[in-house]
This record gives C-alpha cells, structure tokens and sequence, in this order.
C-alpha cells in the first residue's frame, strides 16, 4: 500500500467518517495498515459471509451469524467509554442490498454522527462495490492503487530473497515493468509461479506474466482480450493516421529508454467518422504497430442497477486494464456511452464520465487509448478538448487512390488479384463506397465465381457486385454531410492527406 494512501486511511480513522468502503481486494495488506494505525482506544470485529464474527487478530471464529444478525448483535457496543468500536466487514456486497443489512447500518451511521455517547465506524472492505441508494450520504468511497515501481521492486526483492535467487540489473528492472498493473497479492502469486516453472526469474517470464494477466482479464467479464491478425499495412490510406502511429511505436518500443530521455508516455487517441471506413481496424492494427494487446471495453457491460454499481464496474474495468499495461484499451463508439452528458442523460451516465476523465489525466500506467465514434455530436464537449488525448483524427469516405488500394489489399488476401481487373476502373466507379462497401463488393463477385464455377475474378464480374450494392453516400447523405459540417466547429485532423471528394455514389 502506498504511502499516500495508508495517510489517507489514516486520516479516515481519525475523522468522523461513519462507514469507510475500501475498495480493494488483498484483505491482508488493509488489515496489516488497519493493525498499525490502530489506536489504544479501538476495539476491531470482524466479518465475512463464510464464517461469521471473528477475532480480528487471529481470525478465530466467534460466532456464526449472517451479516444482519452481527449488526444487530455489536450495535450497542459502540457506547462503550472506554473503546472505540471498530466493524470490519469483507465481501459483503452481496449483503448490501438486503434492507435490514441497510438499515442496521444506517442506524449504526446516525448514532455515530448523532450522538456524543456513541463510538463506532464500520469499513467494508470488498473487490467489488455496491452502495445501497440510503446509505450514500454516509459512506466514503477509497479506492487502493496498485503498486507504483518502488513497491513492485519491494515486492520482487523481498520475493528473491525468500527463494535465494539472483536476478540481473537488466532482467530486474523488465520484471518491474512487466508487472505494472498486478496487485502485491498478485504479484507474489505469479513471482511464484513463475519461478516453479523454470527455478529462475529473468526476461524469459516476461511471456508467462503476459499469460497470468491475460487470466485476469478473462476471469472479469468486463473486458475482452482480443485476438486477430490485422496490421498497419492492412489499411487502405489514412497516411496521416497511420505515420502518427509509427512514430507513436516507436516509443512503446522502446518505452523504459523513451520515459528516463523525458518523452510523455503516448496517452490515447479518438477516431471519428463515418462507420466502415477502417476505425475499428486502426484500432486493430495499433496494438499490433506496438507490440502489445488488445483490450476492448463494452461500457454497456459497465451499467449496474444499484447506486454506485457502474461506476464500480468502470473502476474496476480501468483497473484491469492497468493490469495488462502496456495495452491497447480499444472502446468502441464511444458515443454511445456518454451521449448527452450534462443535458439530462442521467447521473449515472454523468459519473462514469467524469471519472473516466479523471482517470485519463491521472492514470500513470502504459495504457494507450484508442477511442472510436461515428457520431460527434453525441459526444460531450468536454470529450473533444486538447490534453485528453494526444490526438484525434478524423476518418472520412476514403478517396479514389485509397478506394484502389483498399480494392488490392481485399483481392490480395483473399489470392484473387490478378491482371485481369483493372483497379483504376473500379476506384473511379466505386465513388462514395467506404471500406466495408468495397469489400462486399469483392466478397460478393468471389461467391458468384464460385457459384458460377468461373476460376478468375474479373472487372466485369466486380461491375456487376458494385451495380447491385447501395454505397453509405447513398444510405447515409444526409447524416455524413451533417457529420462533416458539425466537424467544421473542432480541431480535428484528417486522416488521410489527400483532398476529400463529394459523397455523390460513384453512378451519378
């Protein structure tokens, strides 16, 4: 636990802070703090769901109740001259929801502030958080950050000198960076594990680390863990996109030298523009530009029914992905999720927004955001400042140049390019087609081959797909026009160099 935080602790102890919900999921290291900063005068009992009460020093069980019958039964212990009482409760956001839990609570919380005779707190300590609706006003929410380098090196001596294993200066400080992100819970564990594999600690586990993270974020159901085989050259166009990416991996490349030279560890990035024009797979091909992994993040997996359960899951969510740091944290139409932030959207959606914010400036781990949205104008203002993201960039139809090589790259991996199509041809037909449209246009002239037993793809045969298939300039014009003018009031990049042309279809 890190300095700053054991003072916060602290300070919580000694105010007048009725109930304390610490969120956190490594019982030991807050009961090892809470056993320090203990007073004289304090009297701890503890709680959890599996046992019952217990003895907070040895943990022996005292009496086997559910979690409102403790309550009711060490309430009036609080008028005790000569002790302060002390509940620890663990993992008892299942309870939370039970209106007698919330009521022994709220009268627990009501004498302490109430009255001069009554001495008690309560701290809930649980991984996850569940704040009943009537108890908002008198619970204080702490969060526990994960170990910054120093603890992480603390961890990993004290490992080494337990197992008496030596570990290189080199090997030493990648072992620090690898486990950014891992609680010391954790880190011990996959210390551990890593050293039973192989009787060492060095570069090599830098994979196994990688491995044990990647359970981490399975076993959340928040996150996902994507995996795919799409690059950079995979992109047809965005030049400006894509070289501001390559000069970004080149410090990820080289993250530990980048940062002691003094460079800003890359922040995040926010793609706009029109859906199918390759922003899901700009976010695709970043991870692997950078050589890490992919986490994608589903905010609507975020939403909660109780008071404080989504912004629970969001913080739960941005921790998981600091687990896996440095990652590529991939959210999806982000639009979606803070629409209408500030014009009565709904607070629920308001907080999430606001801490994801506060965690975008403060975060200090090597997570780099990719952020995609079709629709700017759902987005909050706030949203689109300077300093929340190193960039944004703006995806427009791709241009005749880019419509050819999106063309090649489709016929290419699919091994149908052959000199029997003219790309100039079809770059110049398929005018106001955007990615997605240009691929269905080949996926479709291979299955009538196919069908068909025809062995080559022709132009012809391409004609024919782009003459019965209806392009986004045609579906969507006067969305992509309203798009490109409420573009016209912000900063933002185009992706691409090259001039756009009219959303006209290619047949006009």
């Amino acid at each position: 636990m890190r300095q700053a935080t054991k003072k916060l602790l602290a300070s919580y102890l000694d105010s007048l802070c009725p109930i304390l919900y610490i969120n956190h999921s490594d019982f030991a290291d807050v009961d090892a703090e809470l056993t320090r900063l203990a007073e004289h005068d304090m009297r701890f009992i503890e709680f959890n769901n599996a046992l019952g009460a217990l003895n907070f020093e040895d943990k022996h069980q005292l009496q086997q109740w559910d979690l409102a019958e403790f309550l009711n039964a060490v309430m009036d212990e609080g008028f005790d001259e000569e002790h302060e009482l002390v509940i620890i409760l663990k993992d008892v956001h299942e309870s939370m929801n039970d209106p007698k839990v919330v009521a022994l609570l709220r009268r627990i919380a009501e004498m302490t502030l109430e009255r001069d005779d009554y001495r008690a707190k309560v701290i809930i300590i649980a991984s996850n958080v569940v704040i009943p609706s009537e108890l908002e006003n008198f619970i204080t929410l702490m969060d526990v950050p994960l170990p910054d380098d120093e603890e992480i090196r603390d961890c990993i001596h004290s490992f080494a000198e337990d197992v008496a294993v030596d570990i290189g200066e080199k090997e030493f400080e990648e072992l620090v960076f690898s486990l950014k992100g891992l609680s010391a819970f954790q880190i011990k564990q996959v210390l551990s594990l890593a050293y039973q594999g192989n009787g060492r600690l060095d570069a090599s586990d830098r994979k196994f680390i990688l491995s044990e993270k990647e359970q981490v974020i399975k076993k959340s159901g928040i996150l996902e863990m994507m995996n795919f085989k799409e690059t950079i050259d995979d992109i047809g166009g965005l030049d400006r996109l894509k070289s501001w990416l390559d000069r970004k991996a080149k410090i990820f490349s080289s993250l530990d030298k980048a940062i002691k030279f003094g460079v800003d560890v890359p922040s995040g990035i926010l793609i706009l523009g029109m859906p199918g024009c390759g922003k899901s797979l700009a976010a695709k091909a970043t991870s692997t530009l950078f050589k890490v992994p992919l986490i994608r993040l589903d905010v609507g997996r975020l939403m909660g029914k109780y008071v404080g359960e989504s912004e629970g899951n969001m913080r739960r969510a941005l921790k998981l992905s600091e687990t896996v740091s440095p990652c590529v944290l991939w959210i999806d139409e982000i639009e979606k999720a803070f629409a209408g932030i500030g014009g009565g959207y709904g607070e629920v959606a308001t907080r999430l927004f606001g801490h994801f914010l506060t965690w975008m400036q403060e975060k200090e781990s090597t997570v780099f955001i990719v952020a995609t949205a079709n629709d700017i104008s759902k987005l909050p203002p706030e949203f689109l400042r300077k300093g929340r993201f190193d960039e944004l960039f703006f995806v427009d139809l791709p241009t005749e140049r880019e419509r050819r090589k999106i063309l090649e790259i489709h016929l290419r991996k699919r091994g149908k390019l052959n000199n029997r199509i003219n790309l100039d041809t079809l770059s110049k037909k398929t005018k106001g087609f955007n990615g997605a449209d240009l691929e269905g246009i080949v996926k479709d002239a291979i299955e009538t081959a196919f069908i068909d037993g025809t062995e080559t793809i022709t132009t012809e045969l391409l004609l024919k797909s782009f003459e019965e298939a209806k392009s986004i300039s045609v579906i969507q014009k006067e969305k992509i026009e309203a798009l490109r003018k409420d573009l016209k009031k912000y900063d933002i990049k185009p992706a691409s160099s090259e001039a756009r042309e009219s959303t006209d279809d290619g047949r006009s």
